[in-house]
């Protein structure tokens, strides 16, 4: 603790962004894996019982998964499908945004803190540097080097401690970004599987496990 206090007042806000993207982190994993879960079980709940004559059950269990986003994409399409084919498809479409919105909450938050911490860590050292040769200064440049070094150490705290919070975090949000895509693409996948059935009669919407394997 006490070499993070030498690091100056911009440690603050650079612990700050540490404790927000490992709650972001935390967060995202927690529900992007809750909703493939809910995804799944809805899948194999919904698998052969959506009939085109009668949409009604498969509406019904739609509303029974209400954590799972493919369950809301189906329901919206389903509800529209007295409407026509177009309808139906924008219908889909825009459901599917919404959930798309849902799975990206707050990941932009870890793109800031990855490229924020950095730079609040380089105007710490800079402020720090320039505390450092102010003090040289005052002192008429009478001043060893142990003095001159254990100024700049200090002002390099914080740029050692913004590329600490950074760095992880820009791994953990590239990793969650490419997550949520395949999610995306995976949801993409079995919309249109449903909107073939809807118009051809043909059942081709897969589990995804299938799709994996």
């Amino acid at each position: 603790m006490t070499v993070l206090m030498k690091g100056g007042v911009l440690m603050i806000p650079i612990l700050l962004c540490s404790v927000v993207a490992v709650a972001i982190i935390i967060e995202r994993f927690v529900q992007i894996r809750r909703a493939r879960l809910a995804n799944a079980r809805f899948l194999q709940a919904i698998r052969g019982r959506i009939r085109k004559g009668n949409l009604d059950e498969s509406i019904v269990i739609c509303a029974e998964h209400p954590g799972s986003p493919l369950a809301a994409i189906f329901r919206d399409a389903l509800h529209h499908v007295p409407m026509g084919e177009k309808r139906t498809r924008e219908a889909s479409g825009e459901a599917g945004e919404r959930q798309a919105e849902r799975l990206e909450k707050n990941v932009g938050g870890l793109a800031t803190i990855a490229g924020g911490a950095p730079l609040l860590g380089f105007l710490g050292t800079v402020l720090g540097m320039i505390a450092a040769f102010q003090r040289i200064e005052a002192l008429g440049g009478n001043v060893d080097a142990s003095v001159l070094a254990g100024g700049i150490w200090q002002a390099l705290l914080t740029t050692a401690a913004g590329l600490t919070v950074a760095v992880p975090t820009f791994f953990a949000h590239n990793y969650i970004v490419s997550w949520v895509h395949t999610e995306i693409l995976g949801m993409e996948d079995r919309s249109r599987d449903l909107m073939i059935l809807l118009t051809t009669g043909e059942d081709t919407i897969r589990d995804l496990e299938e799709e994996e394997a």
